[in-house]
């Protein structure tokens, strides 16, 4: 009986070598893993000296021999099967232990592409296809996690006893699931790697090869299953977050925490936002963190209360101190002073979620929503326009202050579910409107959330007014300047509307629907 080691995470593998050898296998290796076998005195017999084939092509040909995967591939209880292998001398091989070159890790290293590209394995996944394919008779291992479990199952043997008996059936299954999932994870980042952003959502076959961080306690609802994956190809974003502290993130904090994020991100100047069930109550954007953090704050006290707060800027300790006294699920940050960090970890169930000190590389994945029987797979609504792309549509301009207010609700509108309507004044979101069938009811929603502060401020819509009435009803507000799309066939009269009410208002030709 043979058993054949080949692989690139050599952690603990010596375990199972050992427990492979005292049952009565001979294991068969290449390369690296056959020099870290010999150097810890296991007994090891080099793939080469086995097949009679020396390796060629630099390495690039090691494993890949009628040899081995005759060993691998015959059906044991295929009395054909068997006389062939006896007819040309070739072992059962019954026990694969393999993991692939870490191609993944090139790739985010940001390697040369001519080292990436050595780094694509093709005996491995050959050597997995072929055991978890014959997993009735054949043992594969490809998860380091799963190295002692299986020695010890091995340790519990007699030497000699038929190795069928070692693992049940649905063991064997389970090992192989893992093994084809390991090897379609690795193809698809490949694949990905040789793909431009454009081709994720434009393919006619997609696939992303996420990869399983954590169980969830549940999903959305305490009635569903959930867990995290993260993409291999990228290091930024929550899930590659670092938790300093507080109680395990729940889905529903983790997709806040994404939100918010996402909206701070957009800015250079301290930016704090408030997030509740998605959407922000609370945004401001000043070059003092407190300030920002405290008109954040104000934007909604009520529903602040139980949010997620997320800041662009290492948190300081005195805008630590002013968190103190509200209750928030999770804060999220790239960096935190020792004494900010002291003073937040004082509420210890707070979560506490530092961000990776790293951009979006060239490889993310794109907008995928899934529905019922397949997907709809799209580009992030990433776009950030110039305000000299505007249209500036009206007789009034808008003045210096209020450009700078359009600029920040132009950017937040484009976080909040359509349909979306933000008031936004002196830098900070005074009223949100979101989620609504029409858009009278998203302005009416964000006027009474803003109360008497709508007087004077600007009004962001994430697609066109359809009728002067929406017009209408931000001048009821005091709203003193609008930034729209524009596009609609009664654009005119909307146009006039604000003309007569002398207001300023902006066409950006680029809609922000968001569902």
């Amino acid at each position: 009986m043979k058993a054949l080691f080949s692989v690139s995470d050599k952690s603990g593998i010596e375990v199972l070598a050992k427990a492979v050898i005292n049952y009565g296998f001979s294991i068969i290796s290449s390369g690296g893993t056959y020099a870290y076998l010999k150097d810890r005195n296991l007994d090891v017999q080099e793939v080469s000296k086995y097949t009679k084939s020396p390796e060629l092509l630099e390495g690039r040909v090691k494993t890949l021999h009628p040899k081995i995967h005759a060993g691998i591939l015959a059906k044991r209880k295929d009395l054909f099967h068997l006389s062939q292998l006896k007819q040309k001398n070739i072992d059962e091989i019954n026990l694969v232990v393999v993991n692939l070159y870490p191609f993944v890790e090139k790739v985010n290293s940001k390697e040369s592409e001519e080292n990436i590209i050595e780094n694509i394995d093709i005996g491995g996944p050959t050597l997995i296809r072929s055991a978890a394919k014959n997993f009735k008779d054949v043992i594969i291992v490809v998860d380091p996690d799963d190295y002692n479990w299986v020695a010890e199952k091995i340790m519990k043997h007699e030497k000699g006893e038929d190795n069928n008996n070692i693992l049940s059936y649905d063991e064997r299954r389970t090992l192989a699931r893992k093994a084809f999932q390991h090897v379609a994870n690795y193809d698809a980042a490949i694949s990905r790697y040789f793909s431009s952003s454009e081709d994720q959502y434009t393919s006619d076959q997609s696939s992303f090869g996420y990869e399983k961080l954590l169980n969830l306690r549940y999903g959305e609802n305490p009635h569903q299953n959930a867990s995290l994956y993260k993409d291999p190809l990228n290091n930024s974003g929550i899930a590659n977050s670092s938790q300093l502290n507080g109680k395990e993130l729940s889905f529903n904090n983790i997709l806040d925490a994404d939100a918010a994020w996402n909206i701070v991100s957009e800015f250079s100047d301290s930016a704090v936002a408030i997030i509740k069930h998605g959407n922000p109550c609370g945004f401001s954007v000043n070059q003092d963190q407190l300030t920002s953090y405290k008109l954040a704050y104000l934007g909604d006290t009520v529903s602040a209360y139980g949010g997620i707060v997320a800041f662009n800027t290492e948190v300081k300790a005195e805008t630590a101190s002013n968190m103190m006294e509200i209750f928030y699920e999770v804060v999220i940050a790239p960096s935190y002073t020792i004494k900010a960090l002291d003073i937040l970890k004082s509420k210890k169930n707070l979560r506490i979620l530092q961000m990776p000190n790293q951009k979006n590389g060239k490889i993310t994945m794109p907008d995928i929503k899934v529905i019922s029987g397949g997907a709809l797979i799209q580009g992030f609504d990433v776009l950030d326009q110039n305000p000299s792309e505007w249209n500036f549509v009206t007789k009034l301009k808008p003045n210096n202050k209020e450009l700078i207010d359009l600029k920040i609700a132009w950017k937040i509108v484009k976080h909040i579910k359509s349909n979306g309507i933000v008031l936004v004044k002196d830098n900070s979101l005074i009223g949100m409107g979101a989620g609504q069938p029409n858009r009278l009811n998203s302005i009416n929603l964000a006027l009474n959330t803003a109360g008497e502060k709508s007087q004077g401020s600007v009004l962001a819509s994430d697609a066109f007014f359809p009728y002067r009435d929406n017009v209408d009803l931000a001048l009821s507000g005091g709203v003193s300047s609008i930034i729209q799309p524009g596009g609609s066939i009664r654009d005119k009269e909307v146009i006039n509307a604000s003309d007569e009410a002398q207001i300023s208002m902006v066409f950006t030709g680029n809609r922000h629907f968001k569902h």
